[in-house]
């Protein structure tokens, strides 16, 4: 008798983890700016298809149906993680009346300078720093646009006087009536290509060609904020399906411990 089934419960089980894991970062960020949510999506692994095909051997066991159609793991399915996608559909535009909040209404990122490079961020809760310059809440400056290959060091917005400070609809940025340049928005080709590196901002995934374009004329709204896009009411619904699943999966796991129980402590013992 083969109780090897208890190893496609157990993926179950562990396929709905990981996916309690991600709607709980998906609530936890329900009010952070700028939080794109994340999904998982899973896939079946069959044994049969991911291994090359064996030479059928001698059955050095009592004969038995198993050993005359041996199925090379055709009969067995496991549940195996896909991937993880970010889904980045447009968050809800929140008024705040500070002048620093800016929202991107519509495709693009900002650009932001980080000690491990440029990185990008629709989070647009800025702020200045002690020395005058435009930041993110974290301190990393803010670029401006650009030419390609300029020194992000020299795209850095410096400000000297902050109550003069006005912004564009198009992101031109104005200390009284000097405009100090336009803010670096930035459209990404093929979204799969971003990585999230922690604090609402985006680097490149290794290995992938990464399209970068600058926005000509980005639509941005000053005194406003782009929240997250996590829908609670869906996020909670998916976590009681995810949690039902997984409940189910684990009173698989029980059934087959005692049948293997059974099997070990009756079966055994009493023989045929």
């Amino acid at each position: 008798m083969s109780l090897k089934g208890v190893y496609t419960a157990l993926s179950g089980a562990i396929a709905q983890t990981q996916k309690l894991d991600t709607i709980a970062n998906n609530i936890a960020n329900v009010n952070t700016p700028g939080f794109k949510r994340d999904d998982v999506t899973f896939q079946e692994y069959l044994t049969a298809n991911e291994k090359e095909q064996q030479v059928m051997n001698v059955p050095r066991v009592p004969a038995s149906i198993e050993s005359f159609y041996d199925m090379q793991g055709g009969d067995k399915s496991y549940v195996d993680l896909k991937g993880t996608f970010t889904d980045h559909s447009q968050g809800s535009l929140r008024p705040t009346g500070n002048k620093f909040d800016i929202a991107i209404d519509g495709k693009g990122f900002f650009e932001v300078m980080t000690p491990q490079g440029v990185r990008l961020t629709r989070a647009g809760n800025f702020t200045m720093d002690g020395n005058g310059r435009l930041v993110t809440k974290e301190g990393f400056p803010v670029l401006r646009a650009g030419a390609g290959g300029e020194d992000p060091e020299n795209r850095v917005f410096t400000f000297t006087d902050s109550s003069q400070v006005q912004l564009g609809d198009g992101g031109e940025v104005f200390q009284g009536q000097e405009n100090l340049g336009q803010l670096s928005v930035v459209e990404v080709a093929d979204p799969d290509a971003l990585i999230k590196v922690g604090n609402s901002m985006y680097g490149f995934k290794q290995n992938m060609n990464a399209e970068v374009t600058n926005v000509a004329r980005p639509s941005l709204k000053q005194g406003f904020l782009e929240m997250s896009n996590v829908n609670i009411v869906k996020e909670m619904t998916d976590m009681i399906t995810a949690n039902r699943v997984f409940e189910s999966t684990q009173k698989a796991i029980s059934t087959y411990d005692q049948m293997a129980d059974k099997v070990v402590n009756v079966i055994g013992k009493t023989g045929f």
